[in-house]
């Protein structure tokens, strides 16, 4: 047996895991200089799983989609808002503007205008690998990636033909593990949310210092903050704003440690006074370096690259282009020169886990739900969404080609699925094996 590869003995890649490293150091070498540290931790947590590994790795899914010959794809369908990140495991709750708890796609980081399938593909090649990790069959999960298909073409039809306008996952229409997640979030309080990140200290509140949250000590780099929050406000729609208290700082800090995708990236957590001095109602928002979409290096749309003044922008008008009633604190900003995007830190958040949904009659009806909320993004926007980059139907363009199409249409989903989860789980293991035998630069 031969032995295992040591720091002087040469590890032979194959063409495979080389085009693996390089999609990570051609799109993040900057991020990884500036936090070694942090992305050897993103990269421990990509090691867990050939799910968590697709989780880490938008930008090798869209190296390699970016090549797809997609029958379903012309001028139009090749334009639209799209989430950027669709997997499984990026739906959740919210409290939309109207004071409605809403299930729905969350994580507008990478948004962009590209083809509504990029989208599609990536919430189905999900699907399979939630499968895969279940153990169920190769036949259960054909199952479940084509239900999943079947149901977004199904809400984009309904949407078309001008039924469901004001569509929404809420209480009173959902049931099953979606339902569990809404009284999970309904449970949710402001206070409780406060009370986990703050302290009352001589009757004011102000972040806790731990492993997670530094307040910002340094006066010179808080004035900054404070200079990018007015920058801020600016951003915020006038039907929007709050009244003028609403927005007085009263503590600001450093956050770390936030999932697999915020590896190295600055995040500022806000504390407001909100609408009244009382306590109970103080707000978190949170101000967090805008990279670019993964997606964005595979799109050559001068007319969108030429839109947005900063990656920031990118992010609040993709995400109000691609959400009814999105968050009124959305906008944003700058900081020493680096694009930084605002949103609040909602108290009514509670997202979807996997962990008790086995049974494939309960993942059939969680999955149809889904399909259904990819449709949504892709056909419903805010009110103030002010976006001129598309002045045509996107549920009449996706309707078009997949009107009288449904079969072949989830066939297609599904062999992609499949076939690209199998890939994906083949990556995971050429991932780690670069990991582990110390191939990635500078981690």
């Amino acid at each position: 047996m031969e032995n295992p590869a040591t720091p002087s003995t040469p590890v032979l890649l194959t063409e495979r895991q080389a085009f693996i490293i390089q999609s990570f150091t051609d799109n993040y070498s900057d991020l990884l200089a500036l936090d070694p540290s942090a992305w050897r931790g993103k990269f421990r947590k990509m090691s867990e799983t050939p799910f968590a590994f697709y989780r880490g790795s938008a930008a090798l899914f869209y190296a390699d989609i970016s090549q797809d010959n997609d029958p379903f794809l012309n001028e139009k369908t090749s334009r639209v808002w799209i989430q950027g990140d669709l997997h499984a495991q990026n739906f959740g709750t919210y409290m939309n503007g109207k004071g409605i708890l809403i299930f729905d796609v969350n994580d507008f980081d990478e948004a962009y205008l590209a083809p509504f399938n990029w989208d599609v593909k990536r919430f189905c090649a999900s699907l399979a690998l939630i499968g895969y990790q279940k153990a169920l069959s190769d036949a259960e999960i054909r199952e479940i990636v084509a239900h999943g298909a079947r149901s977004y073409a199904r809400q984009i039809a309904r949407f078309a033909s001008g039924d469901d306008k004001n569509f929404a996952l809420k209480l009173e229409n959902t049931k099953g593990a979606l339902l569990q997640v809404l009284y999970k979030a309904r449970q949710l309080t402001r206070v409780g949310l406060l009370d986990m990140e703050t302290d009352i200290v001589e009757g004011d509140r102000q972040f806790k210092s731990d492993k997670m949250i530094s307040p910002i000590k340094d006066e010179a780099l808080r004035k900054k903050i404070e200079a990018a929050l007015l920058e801020y406000y600016n951003t915020i729609p006038n039907r929007k704003r709050r009244s003028k208290i609403t927005y007085e700082i009263k503590d600001i800090a450093l956050r770390r440690g936030l999932g697999i995708g915020s590896a190295g990236l600055k995040i500022y957590s806000i504390l407001l006074e909100g609408e009244t001095q009382a306590l109970e109602n103080d707000l978190i928002i949170s101000m967090k370096m805008a990279m670019p979409s993964a997606a964005s290096k595979y799109v050559h749309d001068e007319e969108a690259k030429n839109y947005f003044l900063s990656e920031g922008h990118r992010t609040s008008v993709s995400q109000r282009a691609l959400q009814a009633n999105a968050d009124p604190f959305l906008g944003y900003t700058s900081l020493d020169g680096q694009s930084m995007f605002v949103t609040e830190i909602s108290p009514y958040t509670a997202d979807l886990d996997w962990g008790d949904i086995n049974d494939l009659d309960d993942i059939l009806e969680v999955v149809e739900y889904l399909g259904s909320c990819v449709a949504k993004i892709h056909c419903c926007s805010d009110d103030d969404s002010d976006q001129t980059l598309i002045d045509y139907s996107t549920e009449e363009a996706i309707n078009e080609v997949l009107d009288g199409k449904e079969a072949e249409y989830v066939q297609y989903m599904t062999e992609f699925g499949e076939q690209y989860a199998a890939k994906v789980r083949e990556d995971h293991r050429l991932f780690v094996d670069a990991f582990r035998n110390h191939l990635f630069p500078g981690v």
